[in-house]
């Protein structure tokens, strides 16, 4: 089975705009990777937008994208998040927010009305953004003697692999990074060395 290691992303924060009725609707995208980050985002587009009535989001993380959530801050059920999160989608966007900011125009939009406020502002923030394509990579630590240098750093510089950082004492330590689909042909070259020890970070 082949290895899916490249996954994209937004390559910086954006606003994205939608107007309709008196109400508007600004959405930021934000280039995000962890839970922790989210909230934090989220807590100061609350504190900046204070006065707004609702604060909807979606987010997906991690390049299988299986942590992901949608939420409608008080707005109909599956009117708000959900069509953020929609737009996350078809973009094949991971690792990133976008937070719907709502200010109330006095007119109601109704469901069909909402959804596409929500899509549309989240689909200008992204359409103002840039979309990025990442690699997947994979670490590893290798300790070996001096002795079985120029054995490590032929296999280095035959897989082009990038040096995370090393330290040549009493023996010989190094990190390295590789693109995931090439790791475990790479581990199996150093396990063949024997002498070594190899191990994921």
């Amino acid at each position: 089975m082949e290895v899916i290691d490249i996954y994209k992303t937004l390559g910086k924060r954006s606003e994205g705009l939608f107007k309709d009725k008196g109400s508007r609707f600004i959405a930021h995208a934000i280039p995000c990777t962890s839970e922790e980050q989210v909230k934090e985002e989220i807590e100061a587009l609350k504190k900046q937008y204070y006065d707004a009535r609702h604060h909807c989001y979606a987010y997906i993380l991690g390049y299988d994208k299986e942590d992901f959530r949608a939420n409608d801050d008080g707005e109909p059920s599956g009117t708000a998040g959900k069509p953020i999160l929609g737009q996350l989608l078809s973009h094949d966007l991971t690792d990133c927010l976008i937070v719907v900011i709502r200010y109330f125009g006095g007119v109601k939009l109704g469901v069909r009305g909402l959804i596409n406020a929500y899509k549309f502002a989240a689909q200008d923030a992204i359409q103002n953004n840039q979309i990025i394509t990442k690699i997947v990579k994979d670490q590893f630590d290798v300790t070996f003697e001096y002795a079985d240098m120029n054995d490590v750093m032929r296999i280095i510089k035959e897989e082009d692999l990038e040096i995370v950082s090393q330290d040549f004492q009493m023996t010989c330590k190094l990190r390295f990074s590789i693109r995931q689909k090439f790791s475990e042909k790479v581990e199996k070259r150093f396990c063949d060395l024997r002498k070594l020890q190899i191990t994921k970070v």
